[in-house]
């Protein structure tokens, strides 16, 4: 890299950490502060262009209703809703209603059972409301990472939930004055375009002071050898990133008003269309009722991660009339987004340092097997599994295999280990009265996550999605979808149309999903009920991985 390049890169790095002191669309008020009434179930919706400044310059953006995030749509449970969206965009667009049992035609992706909005044109959604709990929607093009998102809150029967004063939806997103597909483009030409935090001289000699030439070298042979980036925790980065809670930097500061004493309802949307964020309120204790909008048992943390699809309902209670900063990091460390609750005339809290980038470990690279020889890890029952390679996995587009995935839940992931907080994990989730299917799966279907990091190709099984049949299931059939991740980056596998009823490693029901992380050298069981005829998608939510190729249609016949 040419030295003033470097410099550049560098000398605008706090400005994309931070954001515009405004850091909103420059034309309208952000969704959360708009009043967005309509008949019940009823909405019209517009996606447009919209000039923003949330980095010092102008840029373009395409937004709904004039907002970035688009108005949050509030229906209720049994009712049918009504959605037309009209396209005012140049190309082609659509909406998916992330996690809503709709429909095939109706579920807004292009190419699979819908052929998308064309420009001028209005597209009637039209189904009943079969769930209830927080969702949200967004674009199933590259529109999404320039705006095209909102919030979807579903009321539904009473919950066994204490009285809550104030309700709120946090959505995490980010922004790039860059266009997606240039985005796109450089990553396909250097998979590590973005990556700023990769091993360095100056990290060799500080290893060299700590642990000894033996130990420095120890800590980097097997990357080495393997030819693996140990910091490639993130594709994209906040070099280009700026990260947004309810489309404002952390610079603009959202703010939630609360008192003293009141009960938060915090409805947290992983919007981001690459990003991994770890959230947590300092000062205060964050009770996990609910995630992929169904109630689980309550579970009480300091920290959790979500990744881009998932969505956590997480109560809190102010002590005091204090402001409590909502700090929600990158997974690697390379910038936040943050905002603040509290009382109208507090202060607003001191915003937390961020945390050292860490480095990916044995256990992300080979799973059980590095496991066995760690401190504290030996494997337990059922934890050494032999995964079963498909041939189309022995290629060029595929740069690693892991043998003997890990099976365990309890592992918040990488960063988030040992840090000193009670963190959130998979583990910690038990779904609360939902009813699921009985039945003993009638078969499993292995499928692999697969890639060529260094290439940028994205896979499963090996083969591109242009390049993938069909993955059938049966009409009303249970079958266990077995997923195991043959890279180090973690995965949000989302499935349309059908629930995703994660098993813990005994093979019982664990928790039911829309979009499960499968983390690096991980295999995860989840049980399914085919119970939607029709085409659906089924992909990675890093939303650079699905144009890339780790995509498969399912089609229930």
């Amino acid at each position: 890299m040419a030295p003033f390049t470097h410099h550049l890169r560098c000398a605008s790095r706090r400005r994309f950490v931070t954001g515009a002191a405004a850091g909103v669309a420059s034309t309208a008020l952000p969704a959360w502060g708009q009043d967005r009434t309509a008949r019940s179930g009823d909405y019209e919706l517009t996606i447009a262009p919209l000039s923003v400044n949330f980095t010092g310059k102008r840029a373009t953006a395409t937004a709904i209703n004039g907002g970035i995030p688009g108005p949050t749509l509030r229906l209720r449970q049994g009712e049918m809703a009504t959605l037309r969206v009209t396209n005012r965009l140049e190309e082609m667009t659509s909406i998916h209603w992330h996690g809503l049992l709709v429909p095939p035609d109706m579920d807004g992706v292009p190419g699979i059972s819908f052929p998308g909005i064309a420009p001028g044109e209005t597209f009637t959604h039209r189904f009943p409301i079969k769930q209830s709990g927080t969702y949200w929607y967004h674009a199933h093009t590259l529109h999404e990472q320039t705006g095209v998102y909102g919030a979807i809150v579903i009321e539904g029967a009473e919950e066994d939930l204490p009285k809550i004063d104030r309700d709120y939806v946090v959505m995490l997103s980010e922004w790039s004055d860059e266009n997606p597909l240039s985005i796109f483009m450089k990553l396909k030409k250097l998979g590590g375009y973005y990556n700023f935090g990769q091993p360095n001289l100056g990290d060799f000699v500080t290893d060299l002071q700590k642990t000894g030439f033996s130990g420095a070298m120890s800590r980097r042979s097997m990357f080495y050898r393997a030819r693996m980036d140990p910091t490639d925790l993130s594709d994209i980065s906040g070099y280009t990133f700026t990260y947004l809670m309810n489309g404002t930097t952390p610079g603009g500061n959202w703010t939630g008003l609360a008192n003293r004493g009141e009960r938060v309802r915090l409805r947290f949307v992983g919007a981001g269309a690459a990003t991994y964020f770890d959230v947590r309120i300092p000062g205060l204790k964050l009770t996990v009722v609910a995630t992929d909008g169904q109630p689980v048992h309550p579970v009480l943390v300091d920290e959790f991660r979500i990744g881009p699809g998932e969505t956590y309902d997480v109560l809190v209670q102010l002590p005091d009339d204090a402001a409590y900063t909502i700090f929600a990091q990158a997974m690697d460390r390379s910038g936040f987004a943050r905002g603040t609750l509290g009382g109208p005339a507090a202060k607003p809290a001191a915003i937390p340092s961020m945390e050292p980038r860490v480095w990916l470990t044995p256990q992300d690279m080979m799973g059980s097997m590095a496991m066995s020889g760690m401190p504290g890890m030996a494997p337990r029952v059922g934890d050494a599994v032999m995964a079963r390679h498909a041939r189309t996995e022995y290629g060029p587009g595929v740069d690693m295999r892991v043998d003997t995935p890990r099976v365990n839940l309890d592992d918040p992931g990488i960063g988030l280990r040992d840090n000193g907080r009670r963190v959130l994990t998979y583990a910690d989730l038990k779904s609360k009265g939902v009813a699921y299917d009985p039945r003993p799966p009638g078969r499993d279907i292995e499928l692999h996550l697969t890639g060529n990091m260094d290439q940028y190709i994205w896979s499963i099984d090996g083969i591109r999605y242009s390049e993938s049949p069909p993955v059938a299931f049966k009409t009303g059939e249970q079958l266990r979808m077995v997923l195991v991740n043959d890279t180090m980056m973690t995965h949000p596998m989302h499935l349309h149309g059908m629930w995703m009823d994660l098993e813990g490693p005994d093979g019982g029901f664990q928790v039911r999903k829309h979009t499960v992380n499968v983390q690096p050298a991980q295999r995860v069981g989840i049980g399914i009920t085919a119970d939607a005829p029709g085409r659906w998608a089924f992909h990675c939510h890093i939303l650079y991985h699905m144009a890339a190729g780790m995509f498969r249609e399912v089609v229930v016949a």
